[in-house]
C-alpha cells in the first residue's frame, strides 16, 4: 500500500524540478559501409539564425532612414527662411485724401485748375529696410491722364510703417476734348478723378539689391460748389 501510495504521488511532484531537455542536434551518418561511422553535429536552428543576425552588418538604407528626420527638419527650415527673408512689395494705403482746389474756366480756353493732397501709409513687411526712391502720384479724368508729380525719396524701417505725402497741383490743364462732358459734371456738381500713386524702391538683402514697387488707385467724385469730395474708392493693385 505504501508503494502504492509513492508511486501516486511522483506524477505530482513540480515540474520545474525535473531537468530541462537539451536543444536538439541534427546528425548526419556516414554510409552504413564505413566503419566506425562518422557524426557531424549541427547546432540548432535558431542558435544559427542568432549567429547570422549578430555577422549583419548595417546596410546603406538603414543609414539614410537614419537621416531622413535631419534632412527633413533642414528643408522645412530651408523654406520657412525663404519665406520669411524673400522680399515683397510694400502695402499702401490712403489715410487721408483732400481737395484744396477745383476751379473750370469754360469755353474757348476750356482749362481746368487742380490741387489734391494725399497722406499715403506704407507698411514694410520685409525684415529689412526698404529704400524708396520717389513717390508718384497722377490724375485722370474720364481715362485721360491729366497731369502727374513725383516727390523725394525715404526710407522705411524694417516691419515698420511711415506716413508719405504726395500733393498734386495742375494749373491751366487744357481740357478741349472733354469740355463738354467736364460741364455736364459740374453743373450734377458731381465730378469723376481717378488718382494712381506708386511708391518705387529697392530692399537690400545682404550684398543683394531687389527692386519692389507698391501701388495703389482711387476713384474719386468731386462737388466743384464746396470744394468736397463727396465718395472715395481706394484699392492696392
Amino acid at each position: 500500500m505504501e508503494k502504492m501510495e509513492s508511486q501516486t504521488l511522483d506524477p505530482l511532484l513540480s515540474q520545474s524540478s525535473l531537468p530541462s531537455p537539451p536543444l536538439p542536434y541534427y546528425a548526419v551518418g556516414s554510409s552504413p559501409s564505413d566503419n566506425p561511422p562518422a557524426y557531424y553535429l549541427l547546432p540548432a536552428y535558431p542558435v544559427l539564425i542568432r549567429r547570422l543576425r549578430r555577422r549583419r552588418r548595417p546596410s546603406s538604407c538603414s543609414c539614410f532612414s537614419c537621416f531622413l528626420p535631419f534632412l527633413s527638419v533642414i528643408f522645412l527650415l530651408s523654406l520657412v527662411g525663404v519665406f520669411l527673408l524673400y522680399p515683397s512689395d510694400p502695402d499702401l494705403s490712403v489715410a487721408r485724401l483732400r481737395l484744396d482746389r477745383l476751379h473750370f474756366s469754360p469755353p474757348p480756353r476750356a482749362a481746368l485748375d487742380l490741387a489734391l493732397r494725399l497722406d499715403l501709409r506704407v507698411r514694410n513687411k520685409d525684415f529689412f529696410a526698404l529704400d524708396y526712391n520717389s513717390v508718384t502720384a497722377a490724375v485722370s479724368y474720364r481715362g485721360r491722364t491729366l497731369g502727374s508729380v513725383a516727390s523725394a525719396g525715404g526710407r522705411v524701417r524694417a516691419r515698420g510703417v511711415s506716413y508719405l505725402d504726395a500733393e498734386l497741383r495742375l494749373d491751366g490743364i487744357r481740357v478741349i476734348d472733354d469740355a463738354v462732358y467736364l460741364i455736364e459734371d459740374i453743373a450734377r456738381r458731381a465730378v469723376p478723378l481717378d488718382t494712381v500713386t506708386e511708391v518705387e524702391g529697392t530692399l537690400k538683402l545682404f550684398f543683394l539689391e531687389f527692386p519692389v514697387k507698391g501701388k495703389i488707385s482711387c476713384s474719386l467724385i468731386v462737388n466743384p460748389a464746396n470744394q468736397k469730395i463727396i465718395q472715395q474708392d481706394c484699392y492696392p493693385e
